[in-house]
């Protein structure tokens, strides 16, 4: 199928009307389609990694994580941002050492996706991380989380079943499920 080329929406200006340590908020003055203008706001995040992390053993590492904004523990893989000057698999590596102590013999780039089409910016890098070691975790202050190694067949049921809550390491679990057969 062709990719089309030229955008239906044209930016006119745009400003930041927000931001955290986390994300910003850019308020864009676009032209829509039918010629009206109007404001467009999009959530600028910095990219991320996501990783399935692989032990020895063939247990999946997942983590289960305290998440403010739902107020209740999320089932999810090991994630974090990627920092100034770091490549993805760099941040993947930092993010697997950070939040489970971990580290890994053999990284595989599974896809680079957009995961906010029509709210933001933000682009996750999927790795899974194999022959996995565990450590002891070194969280940020603003982390709450515990380290959890499962059973292949019970994380993916997890991602299946709607256990694990986030739907981007769902989305990451499931690529990488084919490669743990």
């Amino acid at each position: 199928m062709p990719e089309d080329t030229d955008p239906p929406i044209t930016r006119l200006g745009s400003h930041i009307a927000w931001e955290s340590p986390w994300y910003r908020v850019r308020a864009d003055r676009v032209r829509w389609p039918d010629g009206s203008t109007g404001v467009y706001n999009v959530v600028e995040k910095t990219p991320s990694v996501f990783i399935v992390p692989v032990t020895h053993t063939g247990d999946i590492v997942l983590i289960h994580s305290y998440r403010h904004p739902l107020g209740r523990w999320c089932w999810e893989l090991p994630a974090g941002a990627i920092e100034p000057g770091q490549t993805p698999q760099q941040a993947a590596a930092a993010e697997l050492l950070q939040e489970t102590g971990g580290s890994a013999a053999h990284w595989r780039h599974l896809a680079t996706l957009p995961t906010m089409n029509g709210t933001g910016d933000h682009l996750a890098h999927f790795f899974l991380a194999t022959c996995v070691t565990l450590g002891a975790p070194n969280l940020e202050h603003t982390e709450a989380l515990r380290v959890q190694p499962t059973a292949r067949a019970d994380a993916i049921a997890m991602a299946l079943s709607g256990q694990m809550q986030d739907a981007v390491s769902v989305a990451a679990l499931l690529m990488a499920a084919p490669l743990l057969e």
